[in-house]
C-alpha cells in the first residue's frame, strides 16, 4: 500500500492551530498517511511532534507579520520544497500559511490542497481597507482550495457568506481534545493547584491562551480588578508579547492576577479553576474553551465567531460582548455567587460536547478531505 505524502503547513506550530495541526497529524493511520509538518517557528510541539515520528521542517522566512522580503522567500522555498518532495496534498492552517502554502501548491501542481479556517484573517477592530485586501486575498487563494476545513459554524458561515471558498467545498469541524482529561473534582483541583503553587484557598477565575492582542488579556485584568473580591485569584496560561504589559497593567489596577506563563499541562491544570474566562476579540473555536468543558469548569466567554456553537448562553455557559470588563466580571461573580447554577453549566456543557471533538473524529474529516470525492468508499 502507498502512503499519502501529506505536507501540513502552519505558520507557528503553537497554540491552538499548531495543536490542532499535530494532533490531527497523529490522527491519520500511520499506514496510509505519511505526514510532514513545515512550519516558521515552533515551542514543545516541535518535541512531541518528532516522539509521534511526525517530520518537521523549519522554514525561517515563514513568519506571521506581514514581511514582504520574507513572504516571498517563504514562498519560492515553499514551492521549491512541494516540487522537490512531490507531495500528494498540502494542507495549510493560519492566514500566512494559508496564502503562501496555497499559492506554492498550486504553483507546484499538488493534486490536492486543502485549508483549516481556525478563525478568519480579518475582524472588526481593523481598518475597512485591511479587511477588503483579506477579503479579496482569500478570494484569491479559495479559488484552487479543494476543501475548507473551518473550526466551528460560524466560520464556515462567514466563508460562504463572503465566497472566500466555493460552497460545495467548505465543510465545518470542531477542535481536537482528549475527552479522557481529568475532570474537576476536589482531589483533582487540589492536585492542580498544587502544581500552580497556588496556596491560597479562595476561588481562581483561569484564562488559557497566547497573551496577545487577539486574546484581549487587558480585559480579563480589568475585569479582576472591577470585580475587586478578596481571596480571589486570576490566573493566566500562556505566553506571549504583552506578557510585561499585562503584569504592569495588573500592578495599576490592583488585580490579583498570576501569569503562569507557558504549560504543558494545560488540561491537568484546568480542574483548579473555578470558573474558565475567555476575553478574546475574535476567535474561531479555541481549544481551551472545549478542555475546559470537557474537565467540568463552568465557562465565560466573548460572544464571538464560533465560540457560542459550545458556549451557549444559559445552557452550557455565559458570554458577554468583547472588551466589556465590567460585563465580565459580572457573569463571573455570577457564576461564583451561583455554584449550583455553575455546576448545571458545567454539567450540561460536558454533555453538549460528547464525543464530536475527539482526535478520531478530526482524523476521519482529513481523511475525506485528503480523498478526491469520486475516490471516496
Amino acid at each position: 500500500m502507498t502512503r499519502l505524502r501529506v505536507a501540513t503547513v502552519v505558520t507557528r506550530f503553537e497554540a491552538g492551530a499548531g495543536i490542532v495541526a499535530l494532533r490531527g497529524a497523529q490522527a491519520l493511520d500511520p499506514a496510509a498517511y505519511r505526514t510532514t509538518i513545515i512550519t516558521g517557528s515552533g515551542d514543545r510541539l516541535l518535541g512531541l511532534a518528532a516522539e509521534s515520528g511526525i517530520e518537521v521542517v523549519v522554514e525561517p522566512a515563514l513568519r506571521s507579520p506581514v514581511a514582504p522580503a520574507d513572504d516571498l522567500r517563504a514562498l519560492h522555498r515553499l514551492t521549491r520544497l512541494f516540487v522537490r518532495r512531490g507531495f500528494d496534498v498540502v494542507h495549510t492552517h493560519s492566514a500566512k500559511a494559508g496564502t503562501l502554502g496555497r499559492l506554492a501548491a498550486h504553483r507546484s501542481a499538488v493534486p490536492r490542497i486543502v485549508h483549516t479556517f481556525h478563525g478568519l484573517p480579518y475582524h472588526e477592530f481593523q481598518s475597512a481597507t485591511r479587511r477588503g485586501a483579506y477579503v479579496r486575498i482569500e478570494r484569491r487563494v479559495g479559488r484552487f482550495t479543494d476543501v475548507a476545513l473551518c473550526v466551528g459554524s460560524a466560520v464556515s458561515v462567514e466563508v460562504v457568506r463572503r465566497g472566500l471558498v466555493s460552497p460545495e467545498r467548505v465543510r465545518t469541524i470542531g477542535v481536537p481534545v482528549d475527552l479522557d482529561a481529568p475532570a474537576r473534582t476536589s482531589a483533582t483541583r487540589a492536585r492542580a493547584r498544587q502544581a500552580l503553587g497556588l496556596t491560597c484557598p479562595g476561588p481562581v477565575v483561569g484564562a488559557v491562551g497566547r497573551l496577545a492582542y487577539q486574546k484581549d488579556p487587558e480585559t480579563f485584568v480589568r475585569a479582576l480588578a472591577a470585580l475587586n473580591r478578596p481571596g480571589l485569584t486570576g490566573l493566566w496560561v500562556g505566553g506571549g508579547e504583552l506578557a510585561d504589559r499585562v503584569r504592569d497593567l495588573a500592578v495599576r489596577e490592583r488585580a490579583p492576577v498570576v501569569l503562569a506563563g507557558e504549560r504543558s499541562d494545560v488540561p491537568d491544570l484546568l480542574p483548579a479553576f473555578d470558573v474558565f474566562a475567555l476575553p478574546s476579540r475574535y476567535e474561531g473555536l479555541p481549544v481551551a474553551v472545549v478542555e475546559a468543558m470537557v474537565s467540568g469548569v463552568p465557562v465565560v466567554a466573548t460572544a464571538v465567531n464560533s465560540v457560542p456553537d459550545v458556549v451557549v448562553p444559559g445552557r452550557t455557559g455565559l458570554l458577554v460582548p468583547p472588551q466589556r470588563p465590567d460585563l465580565l466580571a459580572l457573569a463571573i461573580g455570577h457564576l461564583l455567587d451561583h455554584p449550583r447554577e455553575a455546576a448545571r453549566l458545567a454539567a450540561d456543557a460536558r454533555a453538549h460536547i460528547g464525543d464530536a471533538f475527539s482526535g478520531k473524529a478530526l482524523g476521519e474529516e482529513l481523511a475525506a478531505a485528503y480523498t478526491p470525492p469520486d475516490e471516496l468508499p
